[in-house]
């Protein structure tokens, strides 16, 4: 008797302790506050909305802004004082072709971006090679039928100068070549929704965003042969991306470093992010 009577006042004590454990992690994480401004990537900002939703659903107490102009904009921006995080195609603390480092700054890997060259949906071409996207992109390539579609003018759209998204298609989709820049048949749009609504809108046209935004209304193109899926970026075959990046002056702390750890988590990484269409840091070996 005495034994069960002392397993069972161990069961219960062990499951008060749990429970009190549980209602300490809870009161603690419902004491975080604070405010988080982020501004920069508009690649990244569909990842940082539904990020912060889920984080202030758990900490109440912290208020989150969000804003995309860019993914210069975002070290800038950090750099000024006027936002917490920056977020950026890039690691914004080293030199990348056209940007010099942000100094002081910590690069907070966040998300694997995969891009596309995207085209209207009445493009009837499926599969562009290297060659073929810097001829069309510089200019050179003006009509579709040069590379197997339809007799129609190539429509080029682009990316302002300080996106990430186009820092990275010119790396690695056209291998540094450079872009058009006038033109009858050249247009040029500050974000990636301002690109969907471009390539939704005009016919013929072409250009290039990371796949959170692709719609029905356009296609994906394989690039040399290969699709911009999950599966072609983690073996190498596609090569068109990039990783996220939340930029901090200095190492984060307080309830920043709590928003990134909680971007970073296999929680989100393995479910809201996946479901984004962007790719988990942990699925890359590099």
């Amino acid at each position: 008797m005495k034994t069960k009577w002392f397993k069972h006042t161990l069961l219960t004590v062990l499951a008060v302790a749990v429970a009190f454990g549980s209602v300490s992690a809870a009161s603690a994480a419902s004491k975080l506050n604070g405010k988080i401004v982020i501004n920069g990537s508009s690649a990244l900002l569909p990842l940082t909305l539904q990020a912060a939703n889920e984080f202030k659903k758990k900490n109440p107490k912290v208020k989150i802004s969000a804003s995309a102009a860019g993914s210069v904009t975002g070290p800038q921006s950090v750099r000024k004082g006027i936002a917490d995080i920056g977020a950026c195609d890039w690691d914004a603390s080293l030199d990348v072709p056209g940007f010099k480092a942000f100094d002081g700054q910590v690069a907070n890997k966040v998300a694997v971006i995969p891009f596309a060259a995207v085209v209207n949906k009445g493009v009837k071409a499926t599969n562009l090679t290297t060659k073929q996207l810097q001829g069309i992109f510089s200019g050179k390539i003006k009509n579709w039928k040069e590379v197997g579609g339809d007799d129609a003018e190539i429509v080029v759209v682009n990316r302002a100068f300080g996106s990430g998204t186009r820092v990275n298609f010119q790396m690695k989709a056209l291998d540094g070549t450079n872009f058009m820049s006038k033109g009858d048949n050249y247009k040029e749009v500050k974000s990636s929704g301002d690109m969907k609504t471009a390539i939704e809108t005009t016919p013929n046209a072409i250009g290039y965003i990371d796949l959170v935004y692709v719609t029905d209304k356009m296609r994906a193109l394989n690039i040399n042969s290969y699709a911009p899926t999950e599966a072609n970026i983690i073996s190498g075959k596609y090569t068109v991306w990039a990783y996220g990046y939340y930029m901090t002056k200095g190492k984060p702390t307080g309830a920043v470093k709590a928003f990134i750890e909680y971007v970073q988590s296999k929680e989100f990484q393995n479910g809201s992010l996946k479901k984004l269409k962007f790719i988990p840091i942990s699925a890359m070996k590099n």
